[in-house]
């Protein structure tokens, strides 16, 4: 009862029709960060070599490629749903955090291959924040300004 009433709250919803500047930043970082999944999922969808060999060289068979990406566009699917986001956000960063693994296990450089799909995170959670009234609502009122 409480999730439909704070759903309808005619001050949650006013928020983001107004499209301040901080819904807008969230729904670019949003279409960044979708954007850049999407091709990730179509290449591993499509099993393209490079899908393929970037996942051989994590130590992952090469069928596990189609999974990996369907995986991931299931994520996306529910991140970019308004209703499904919060859930979609983290299903998304388990996935991410697989992928730190990943590439921790094989011993990738620390900034620019281990840690992008932290980046990524960020990214995914950062416009959320921004564009979802419900997800600011359960961090809390920012601190006062004195």
């Amino acid at each position: 009862m409480s999730s439909i009433a704070l759903a309808s709250s005619p001050s949650l919803t006013t928020t983001a029709r107004r499209g301040g500047a901080a819904v807008w930043t969230g729904r670019i970082a949003t279409g960044l960060v979708a954007a850049f999944l999407l091709f990730d999922c179509t290449i591993k969808v499509l099993q393209l070599p490079p899908a393929i060999r970037g996942t051989v060289e994590l130590g992952y068979p090469p069928g596990s490629v189609l999974v990996m990406g369907i995986i991931l566009l299931a994520c996306l699917a529910a991140y970019l749903v308004p209703r499904t986001a919060p859930i979609g956000a983290v299903l998304l960063t388990g996935y991410l955090g697989g992928a730190v693994a990943s590439q921790l296990r094989v011993g990738n450089p620390l900034v620019s291959h281990t840690l992008f799909p932290l980046y990524v995170a960020v990214l995914v959670w950062g416009g959320l924040v921004l564009r979802d009234q419900r997800v600011r609502a359960m961090i809390g009122p920012p601190p006062p300004v004195r």
